[in-house]
């Protein structure tokens, strides 16, 4: 395992809050907020990464704007 950092984040109090009510659903205890948090950035991050990947990988379609924006007026007024 590698070594922990330490670090003080300053959060906002609504930040705050979700993140102890998350430590106490999952782990039973406002303790594991550290183990929250970084689950949490793991996952961001790693979505980041895919949507990274996405935008930079071979198009395996091509639609105009135009196309696009008609598709989804379509699918608005399905919903």
């Amino acid at each position: 395992m590698e070594m922990e950092k330490r670090t003080t984040v300053i959060l906002e109090k609504d930040v705050y809050d979700a993140l102890v009510r998350e430590s106490l659903e999952e782990y039973k205890t406002a303790k594991s907020l550290s183990k929250v948090l970084n689950e949490i950035l793991k996952k961001s991050l790693m979505n980041k990464a895919r949507l990274t990947q996405l935008i930079h990988s071979k198009k395996i379609a091509k639609i105009t704007a135009k196309e696009f924006e008609k598709f989804r007026s379509e699918i608005s007024n399905t919903v």
